[in-house]
């Protein structure tokens, strides 16, 4: 039970920190203030949420936060098929409850817009795009960034891998991601974070989009994963996704 809170909470605070930094701190005081965290804020505070939650409890689940993170690691041979489901289940709830509590906190000055194309920082392609950009584009987008962030979690969790380093590796590199994407869809790469914040947003266009942010990071996940446990596995034993060495708990 104990990996099924930790999951719970972690993805709790990487959509609400990092959806939070967005959608609190983004444009703070306006735009050009130099207040607001800007797209390079909130590139840092997604990253920020998974490596500080990678070394809280990524000894207890394996930090994984994200549903197509599970799916990719067990394509990769690191993650038990019998936890596949409840470990989903706990993010997509830690995700909801992250999205109540975003949504409660941004209407608390009144000034909370639901109306353009990204509320509280959900993902989207063609009009809820934040650069106009299409379907294919979005999709293309979705699975290279998950395909590369798995390859990533997989070299940087690998028993050759510098120990202890692996979260600040894999923080960094969602950083990146989002750097990269958001322009493109907001940046996703994970279906909870996803959902989380479009149940809230009071836009079914979004929420009819959601497919998309389910299907593209998983198969992008899987292909990731699959990918490393063929062609770059070490062929000895490898640690799972967390910074010291230690069996996930019950």
């Amino acid at each position: 039970m104990k990996k099924y809170i930790a999951e719970f909470f972690g993805t709790f605070w990487l959509v609400l920190g990092g959806c939070g930094s967005a959608v609190l701190a983004a444009n703070f005081g306006g735009e050009g203030n130099p207040l607001g965290l800007g797209f390079l804020g909130v590139s840092l505070g997604f990253g920020l949420t998974v490596l500080t939650m990678a070394y809280a409890v990524g000894h207890i689940s394996g930090g994984h936060f994200n549903p197509a993170v599970s799916f990719g690691l067990f394509a990769g041979k690191r993650f038990s098929g019998s936890d596949l489901l409840p470990y989903i289940i706990a993010q997509v709830l830690g995700a909801i409850l992250a999205g109540a509590v975003l949504f409660i906190i941004a209407s608390g000055n009144g000034a909370l817009d639901l109306s353009g194309s990204n509320p509280l920082a959900t993902n989207g392609y063609g009009s809820h795009s934040p650069g106009g950009y299409n379907l294919f584009a979005a999709l293309i987008t979705e699975i290279i960034m998950t395909f590369m962030f798995l390859v990533i979690i997989m070299g940087a969790t690998d028993r050759l891998a510098v120990g202890g380093f692996g979260p600040s590796a894999i923080g960094l590199a969602l950083t990146l991601i989002h750097l990269i994407s958001i322009p493109i869809t907001n940046t996703s790469v994970n279906p909870a974070r996803s959902t989380g914040v479009a149940l809230f947003c009071g836009n079914m266009e979004i929420i009819a989009q959601l497919w998309l942010f389910w299907f593209a990071p998983i198969v992008g996940a899987v292909l990731g994963g699959w990918f490393y446990y063929q062609f770059l596995e070490t062929g000895i034993e490898s640690r799972p996704l967390q910074p010291i060495e230690s069996e996930p708990r019950d």
